[in-house]
């Protein structure tokens, strides 16, 4: 039986962590869902240590200590996951912006179509995001079309934060080395699994603004971002290779 789960970053989510866990663990496939959560000041923490005495075995948390970082979140989630053995391993926003019923079109994508990692895209069929202010739709969606032109990939939403990654991949990116470590590490992620030769897929969403809560959104992640790029053009990757 394929083990899945599902990674969400947390940072002063209260208003909407429980109802998320509940969601995803609604779902058929025995999902499971390990929160990162970066010393909450608002009680997240808190809160999902009380779901989780209803559900020891599917709910995990690892805190840390101050915002460290959107990338380094799902690094930890990444080694974690992989220490306790799972196959599929998801990337999912707290705030309901992805819907937890994707989740089970991303993990097809990989189990019936070959995917070795899928993408939850609000760009591969026009636009599809909803409640954004103009601005920032444009802004996102150019930053993909910038991304795409530099590093030659084909992937319409390059910046997505909804994806499927199978055990395969992440065993073979080398953890250690991801460089980005706010909003270009998606960027980043992508591209090498991309450069190693795994088959990227990408899977038409719609992606919803957070309707509580306060977005962790800010113009320095665009900077990392653009630079960042610039110096993933020319890396060279390899394989990690596997410890005997």
């Amino acid at each position: 039986m394929n083990r899945k789960i599902v990674i969400i970053p947390t940072y002063n989510e209260k208003e909407n962590i429980e109802a998320i866990i509940r969601k995803v663990f609604s779902l058929e496939g025995n999902f499971h869902v390990l929160i990162i959560d970066d010393g909450s000041p608002d009680g997240t923490a808190t809160i999902v240590k009380q779901v989780q005495e209803e559900f020891p075995d599917r709910l995990f948390m690892i805190e840390r200590s101050g915002k460290q970082g959107l990338g380094t979140a799902y690094l930890t989630g990444f080694k974690w996951s992989l220490d306790q053995g799972y196959d599929f391993i998801f990337e999912m926003d707290a705030d309901f912006s992805h819907n937890p019923e994707d989740l089970i079109r991303l993990y097809m994508a990989c189990t019936e179509d070959g995917a070795d990692l899928a993408i939850g895209s609000r760009y591969c069929h026009g636009v599809s995001v909803v409640d954004w202010p103009i601005s920032r739709i444009v802004m996102s969606y150019y930053a993909s079309v910038y991304v795409r032109m530099v590093l030659r990939m084909k992937v319409y939403d390059t910046t997505a934060g909804f994806k499927c990654y199978t055990r395969r991949v992440l065993e073979a990116i080398d953890l250690d080395d991801v460089r980005m470590k706010g909003y270009g590490f998606q960027i980043e992620m992508k591209y090498t699994a991309y450069k190693l030769g795994f088959k990227l897929k990408e899977v038409p969403i719609i992606f919803i603004n957070r309707q509580k809560g306060t977005s962790k959104m800010s113009g320095g992640i665009f900077g990392e971002a653009f630079w960042g790029v610039i110096k993933l053009r020319f890396r060279k990757f390899h394989r990690k290779q596997k410890q005997s």
